[in-house]
């Protein structure tokens, strides 16, 4: 017993959206505001959203579902779950939902999977698609460092860790 408790512990460190436990607060990303989706703000994209944005703001939290602390994948998991649909909680797992689909083809409810550990081949952080107009792509995630926030896929750490997006719903 006592070997399988750091042996679990371990695992959890490792399945998280990075590997700090650190906890933050910041101010709310005041860019992000000016974001509005397109999609239909009453179908099931739009309520996933809308949900996973009230949560801006919001700590992170290694392990956190909810507005004390959030992690990357709890964000997803949470906001997917008030709709009804069940995903995976750890990211690499939730990677392997759905259906893998190219970057060009992403709309606003789709997933982006990440790998910002380049030492380890494993996807460890996941967004959720908010905006995708005119080759902009911005998606709402949370961080070790900010938070949950919105990113823009185009800013270079983000485009250089991008491997897949999925469609879930």
């Amino acid at each position: 017993m006592k070997k399988l408790l750091p042996l679990l512990l371990l695992t959890l460190v490792l399945a998280s959206c990075g590997s700090s436990r650190k906890t933050t607060t910041y101010k709310k990303n005041r860019s992000s505001k000016v974001v509005k989706s397109n999609v239909d703000p009453n179908s099931k994209a739009g309520k996933i959203i809308k949900y996973a944005k009230s949560f801006e703001g919001t700590r992170y939290k290694f392990g956190g579902t909810t507005k004390k602390g959030m992690d990357c994948s709890g964000l997803i998991y949470t906001s997917f779950a008030n709709e009804g649909i069940a995903l995976p909680r750890i990211s690499r797992d939730m990677a392997k939902e759905g259906k893998r689909i190219s970057l060009l083809k992403v709309k606003e409810g789709d997933l982006v999977f990440f790998q910002t550990n380049k030492s380890r081949n494993v996807i460890n952080h996941v967004g959720l698609v908010v905006y995708n107009k005119s080759g902009v792509l911005k998606f709402i995630h949370s961080t070790t460092s900010r938070g949950v926030i919105i990113s823009d896929i185009s800013e270079s750490y983000w485009n250089r860790s991008f491997v897949q997006a999925r469609r879930i719903i």
